[in-house]
């Protein structure tokens, strides 16, 4: 089983930047596509970006494509998601997960394994 293990979230006011991690578990983290995902209260959960084991291919949702960017680091098992300019209405928690054999995907249903969130507010 693989664990997920995020962190950075927090307050920020509108216009700022905040750094997600997402640490994993497992000796193939390589191949794992990866994929973060965000939910805000009373709303459905939604894919911010994704990307594959080999980092050839990322995907960013169009709400977030110039303010965000997602890498990893294989070396050290971790994910990242940096985000800027941040806005209100990109206040949710955020989650990070993983498909263990496969592409990335913008389907949360095709990811095996899942953080436990780490919230994010953004204050106007």
């Amino acid at each position: 089983e693989v664990q997920l293990v995020e962190s950075g979230g927090g307050l920020v006011q509108a216009g700022g930047s905040l750094r997600l991690s997402c640490a994993a578990s497992g000796e193939t983290f390589d191949d794992y596509a990866i994929g973060w995902f965000r939910q805000a209260p009373g709303k459905d959960r939604e894919v911010v970006s994704c990307i594959s084991s080999e980092e050839y291919s990322t995907y960013y949702a169009d709400f977030v494509k110039g303010r965000f960017t997602i890498s990893r680091t294989n070396a050290k098992n971790t994910v990242a998601l940096q985000m800027g300019s941040l806005k209100p209405e990109d206040t949710a928690v955020y989650y990070c997960a993983i498909v263990q054999y496969g592409t990335l995907s913008r389907f949360g249903n095709s990811y095996d394994y899942w953080g436990q969130g780490t919230q994010v507010t953004v204050s106007s």
